[in-house]
């Protein structure tokens, strides 16, 4: 099966460079409708121009495909609609929404200012959240939408230097779990990809050897994959070298302390127990722990639940 978005419209944002460049110029290739959206800024989110964009959208048409270039700062909820309104001007609908645009301050906690905390979630956090929200009722009308978050294993897993990094990549896992269960009846999917690749967000963060392996290219395919028709829902996938998997949180069975013994000291004397991995499950919504926790705590104390 060839998997194809002939004459859907997609909005890439950050794809005037490196990832998602990469994305845009696959989907173009797949027959999408693209908007390039690109601010044009540094790799720490100053300054602008439209360049990037431009230049892609150059590319795209040369190979035949149609493409259009926006500026908008994600950051900037008015430019944000007004960008998905050129795209429904010009071709009647969104069907794709790759959430990509991003920045990088770099510090340790201790040296590192508020603001520049602040920055880098108004770019991943609250870009993703302003350009979901301007495309979400629109897809529910159609009962149609992809949409992708880009997280990361800085947030997955944690990596030093990168506080604000790790939060924001984390807080879009929050968000797409959510917003799968809100937006599943009404045919849109929403999934995370964790990409490592070689970008000027990277450049300086690996040798030249192992960034020679780490072409955007190589994980492009899984964008497509969780964009098309037959996309999955609620999957976190990696992705880098030509490597794909699928990244999962999971939850111990536990253990189960009767009232009478409800103190930290019995938490810590279980905890191998509670830390025990055996028989860990994924859980598909934030209801199941209640459940679980309600149930087992029935069980022990004998009481029926109606």
């Amino acid at each position: 099966m060839t998997i194809r978005f002939d004459d859907q419209v997609v909005i890439v944002t950050g794809s005037g460079n490196g990832l998602g460049k990469s994305h845009a110029l696959e989907f173009a290739r797949r027959g999408a409708h693209v908007v390039v959206n690109d601010l044009g800024g540094a790799r720490d989110g100053s300054g602008a121009s439209s360049e990037a964009a431009q230049a892609v959208v150059k590319e795209i048409e040369s190979n035949g495909g149609e493409a259009i270039a926006n500026g908008a700062n994600v950051a900037d909820y008015d430019q944000v609609e007004a960008m998905v309104g050129q795209a429904v001007d010009k071709w009647g609908r969104v069907d794709v929404l790759v959430n990509n645009a991003g920045i990088l301050r770099d510090k340790t906690f201790a040296k590192m200012d508020l603001a520049d905390f602040q920055m880098v979630m108004d770019v991943h956090v609250k870009g993703s959240v302003n350009c979901t929200k301007a495309v979400w009722e629109r897809m529910r009308e159609r009962q149609y939408g992809r949409i992708v978050m880009t997280t990361s294993a800085s947030g997955l897993y944690g990596n030093f230097g990168q506080t604000n990094y790790g939060a924001a990549k984390m807080a879009l896992v929050g968000f797409m779990n959510t917003l799968c269960l809100e937006g599943q009846k009404y045919g849109i999917r929403v999934n995370a990809l964790a990409p490592i690749a070689a970008t000027r967000m990277t450049e300086d963060l690996m040798p030249e050897q192992i960034l020679g392996l780490l072409q955007p290219e190589a994980v492009t395919p899984a964008v497509i994959f969780m964009c098309s028709e037959e996309a999955p829902n609620r999957q976190i996938i990696a992705a880098g070298a030509g490597g794909f998997a699928k990244v999962t949180i999971q939850e111990t069975p536990g253990i189960f302390l009767k009232p009478d013994s409800l103190t930290a000291e019995n938490v810590a004397e279980g905890w191998d127990k509670i830390a025990d991995t055996k028989g860990e499950r994924e859980l598909q919504y934030g209801g199941e722990q209640t459940e679980k926790f309600v149930t087992g705590a029935a069980n022990m104390l004998g009481i029926k639940l109606e």
